[in-house]
């Protein structure tokens, strides 16, 4: 690893670093291996560098957990693992280690504790199926890690002083002439976002007006309370514990959709939950989850159980009686208890500590309350995030256990290809480690249409019209962070 200067601050001394390790790839050295550069950077809105990234025509991710200070933003395409399958999981992961392996890697620019350094950004999928070409999940692939050209990373703390930004690029033609045309494009980029930011504590958001319509929905709803009934009606004859089903609800809007606004104000009603943003010709990818999947830092990881929903109160003082409500619905528990014993199953077999809550509590968010539990333990060695998450992927939070039957189920009855809702997602580092989320509260926006994902898990007790309306709820976040429902003008 080549190991020059520190640098200030606002990524300079970005392209030097990066044309240092192309020169010293000797001849044929650098086809195919990655060469890659950090520096520190200022603080920049994470959310209007990933606009000033769109605006520009550019591939971009956003990651942002406000109540950490922690945010990526990803921009451009230097490489990318995209499988499909079963495998999906074990081919991104040998693939990542590959490139890793033979990579040129300057982190000089990073001080300890800062976050940077080469990383992917993306998803796994919930099947791992290939969409079709007509389908709104086309651009996105059956699952799709990318290595962005450009990588801006603040956290944890979310100060000036921790940010860093990470230049890549595979293979060394061009040399220091492609490096300085990186340093440019940052340079530009960084600019546009400082020029068009919010003010300080620019989480707050402009108001949008913009009423949004259902098109079309699948299933509709007399077919969903058959599905439920059906469903519930397997689960009390002893088929299967739980099985969770989705609906898709197509909107549409009069004017154009202002993504970035919508992102900062799912950022302001959820700083617990973890904003995401990932574009692909022209589609966004967006949400905010509550609900980490795995993340591991060399031998630890930490993951959650998240099942069993009730909604928010007029006041604190109805919320507090709504939570109580819901530690003491037996099917809530019912069927939370079903995903923690899951995950337990799981992860005892590679586990060497697993330390489990002994009950759930209560995570508020802003249209509803979730029961969950904290999961947390050790490894014998470091396994790697992906190699746990496709232990635990999908848990019964969004599947339904057992885990087969139940997707069986989903993949005759629901009616639509899930694509990237309730698959993971998130970001990857160059040693293994990271965190993947499951893609919940989200959807797919296109100029001045919207689908959104919103699901229920449905036990022998479930009432149809009670999940219709608890999947209305959650499917608020989004639709209230985009414009105005039509109900509501």
């Amino acid at each position: 690893m080549t190991e020059v200067a520190e640098v200030a601050d606002d990524g300079a001394g970005l392209g030097e670093r990066l044309a240092s390790l192309l020169e010293d790839a000797g001849p044929g050295d650098g086809a195919g291996r990655l060469f890659a550069a950090t520096a520190a950077a200022s603080a920049l809105d994470p959310v209007t560098l990933y606009a000033a990234a769109v605006e520009a025509d550019l591939e971009a991710a956003l990651w942002l957990r406000p109540s950490e200070g922690t945010a990526f933003v990803g921009i451009g395409r230097a490489w990318a693992v995209e499988p499909e399958g079963s495998a999906r999981f074990h081919e991104a992961e040998t693939a990542w280690h590959a490139l890793i392996e033979a990579a040129a890697i300057d982190t000089a620019g990073m001080t300890d504790g800062q976050l940077g350094g080469p990383m992917l950004l993306g998803a796994m999928g919930f099947s791992g199926r290939r969409p079709a070409d007509s389908d709104v999940w086309s651009p996105f692939g059956p699952s799709s890690l990318v290595l962005p050209e450009l990588m801006f990373a603040v956290g944890p703390g979310g100060h000036g002083g921790s940010a860093t930004v990470t230049a890549s690029v595979i293979g060394s033609a061009g040399g220091p002439r492609a490096a300085r045309a990186v340093e440019r494009r940052w340079e530009q980029l960084a600019e546009r976002a400082r020029i068009t930011a919010p003010n300080p504590g620019g989480m707050v958001a402009r108001p949008v007006y913009a009423p949004l319509t259902i098109a079309d929905e699948t299933p509709s709803h007399e077919h969903w309370r058959r599905l439920v009934g059906m469903f519930a009606g397997a689960v009390g004859r002893g088929r299967i514990d739980k099985v969770v089903l989705a609906r898709r609800v197509g909107m549409r809007s009069p004017v154009e959709l202002d993504v970035a606004n919508a992102l900062r104000r799912l950022a302001a009603s959820a700083p617990e939950s973890t904003t995401y943003a990932f574009r692909r010709a022209g589609r966004t990818f967006l949400g905010a989850t509550p609900e980490r999947l795995v993340r591991t830092e060399g031998r630890t990881f930490r993951t959650v159980a998240v099942a069993g929903t009730i909604r928010r109160g007029a006041d604190a003082a109805e919320d507090a009686t709504l939570a109580q409500a819901l530690l003491a619905s037996e099917k809530d528990l019912e069927e939370h208890a079903i995903v923690v014993d899951a995950i337990r199953t799981w992860l005892r077999p590679v586990a060497e500590t697993l330390t489990v809550a002994p009950k759930p509590g209560v995570m508020t968010l802003r249209f509803v309350q979730h029961l969950v539990t904290e999961i947390s333990g050790t490894l014998p060695k470091a396994h790697g995030l992906l190699a746990l998450a496709e232990r635990l992927h999908p848990t019964p939070a969004v599947g339904g256990e057992p885990r087969d039957a139940a997707l069986a189920m989903v993949d005759e009855h629901e009616g639509f290809d899930r694509g990237w809702y309730a698959g993971p997602i998130g970001w990857l580092g160059a040693d293994g480690d990271g965190e993947l989320c499951v893609a919940l509260r989200c959807g797919i926006v296109e100029r001045t249409s919207a689908t959104l994902f919103a699901g229920c898990g449905i036990v022998a007790d479930s009432d149809p019209d009670l999940e219709w309306e608890e999947s209305r709820i959650k499917l608020r976040a989004v639709i209230s962070a985009l414009g105005i429902p039509a109900d509501e003008r």
